[in-house]
């Protein structure tokens, strides 16, 4: 049976990788709004609608190192000018298992829709949920093949003081049913990969979201 990017995701949470062979892998879309690239260790994913032969005819074509192909910015651009999406940057991809108990931080949840992070979110992910905590805001939705994606925003004037890092925890309690959460950070952000990292959430690649 063919795998999906889902079940390649699934298999990543346990640390069971692609092969890392120097190969891509191009599969479907789980979503219309869903496609771009996740390149792990060795080996890259594809997930487009698009005709993989052409993938891999361009990527071919490319003139660089093949393992660093599918984050070029010549196949990057290409993919784009193709399928007329927009991208923001190359993210650093992270996951975590969930916590038990209730978050060791006090949270409320804004049941009102229409905060500018849920706003955000809400271009990128489904059944997204908001809570405040004094000088930051989290969310939890649903992202890339259903699975469960977490951001944070800490105010400027509390930040140095640990609260990125508490608020990426508290995330770890806060998924459903048992699922393991999953961040991007921006590569150049090393602010937030610091606290995702002290908060255990562990680099598993880097991911490039294609938006329509």
């Amino acid at each position: 049976m063919e795998r999906t990017l889902a079940d390649i995701l699934e298999a990543a949470t346990h640390g069971d990788f692609p092969p890392p062979d120097g190969g891509t892998t191009v599969v479907a879309q789980p979503s219309h709004r869903d496609a771009g690239v996740i390149a792990f260790t060795g080996h890259s994913v594809v997930f487009t609608d698009e005709d993989p032969q052409w993938v891999r005819r361009t990527l071919a074509a490319v003139d660089c190192d093949p393992l660093a192909a599918t984050m070029n910015p010549r196949f990057l651009g290409a993919l784009l000018d193709r399928t007329r999406r927009s991208t923001d940057t190359i993210d650093l991809l992270t996951v975590a298992s969930c916590l038990a108990g209730a978050p060791p931080l006090e949270l409320t949840e804004l049941t009102e829709a229409g905060h500018p992070r849920e706003v955000r979110a809400r271009r990128r992910r489904d059944d997204v949920r908001v809570w405040a905590a004094e000088g930051g805001v989290i969310v939890l939705g649903r992202g890339v093949a259903g699975r469960w994606e977490v951001a944070i925003e800490v105010d400027d004037e509390h930040r140095h003081r640990g609260l990125g890092r508490a608020l990426a925890t508290a995330a770890r309690h806060l998924v459903p049913d048992g699922r393991p959460v999953w961040s991007q950070q921006a590569v150049g952000n090393a602010r937030s990969v610091r606290a995702f990292q002290a908060a255990g959430f562990r680099p598993v690649g880097a991911e490039a979201l294609l938006l329509a």
